[in-house]
């Protein structure tokens, strides 16, 4: 019975001691489901877990900001340089037709003394009938060719320049009538319109000149990239300039 006793109640007894249910036991000390049960202590579903933990991440937001930021500083520089393109188009543009504007007043100037020139031959030559009515015809055909600015092609500045090119021609062969008759020659309203004509005649070539110049400042401008975009865009199409005249590409003949 003692032995019985002693050994049932010894302390080191496997079922009170070491017993692996109270002691170690894995339900209780280190066990999984309690120390370092995945569901407890490093699950991914609350510790680090991707939708607890990073998914409002702070570095996300920062680099979405940043590159919303780019793009905005990018489309604000776009939008000011169209801006700025299309003022300089819009410039050249305007520089260019004001250059027209000139040619065409000096051309009327011409325009408008021919009359009394012609008026001035009728008194000293009337029977020069053809050579004076070659320089009312060319006078009227001249003025009825008018070009629009915004519309300089080609065709339409050829049309312009081949009716002015006439009214040379004509005022030219009414110009050499003066030498078969000498009282016309030293009559002094036809001097004086004589002087007014080659004065005309200059500031037609330097009107001409200096349109030419800001047609071809205009036309560099909307042909270069990358305002050739915007210039599409926005219609603005290149420009004709006047080309030199026939006659002036002939070699002058001296005779002796």
């Amino acid at each position: 019975m003692s032995d019985n006793n002693s050994i049932n109640n010894n302390p080191v007894n496997n079922n009170m001691g070491n017993d692996n249910n109270m002691g170690n036991n894995g339900n209780m000390g280190n066990n999984g489901n309690m120390g370092n049960n995945g569901n407890m202590g490093n699950n991914g579903n609350y510790g680090n877990n991707g939708n607890m933990g990073n998914g409002n991440n702070p570095v996300k937001k920062a680099g979405l900001s940043k590159n919303t930021l780019i793009i905005g500083i990018v489309a604000v520089v776009l939008i000011l340089w169209g801006i700025s393109a299309y003022n300089g188009m819009v410039k050249v543009e305007e520089q260019a037709t004001t250059e027209w504007a000139k040619v065409q007043s000096a051309y009327q100037r011409r325009a408008d003394l021919i009359p009394n020139l012609v008026n001035v031959v009728k008194g000293y030559a009337s029977h020069e009938k053809e050579t004076l009515e070659g320089v009312i015809n060319a006078r009227a055909k001249a003025t009825q060719v008018t070009v629009d600015p915004k519309n300089l092609t080609p065709e339409k500045m050829k049309e312009f320049q081949d009716a002015q090119g006439e009214l040379s021609q004509a005022l030219g062969r009414l110009m050499v009538i003066q030498e078969q008759y000498p009282e016309l020659k030293a009559n002094k309203n036809f001097k004086d319109l004589q002087v007014q004509l080659e004065s005309t005649e200059n500031r037609i070539n330097e009107a001409r000149n200096s349109f030419n110049d800001a047609v071809q400042t205009y036309n560099t401008k909307v042909r270069k990239f990358p305002n050739s975009l915007l210039a599409g865009i926005f219609g603005f199409d290149k420009m004709s300039k006047f080309e030199a005249d026939a006659a002036a590409q002939k070699a002058p003949e001296v005779q002796f």
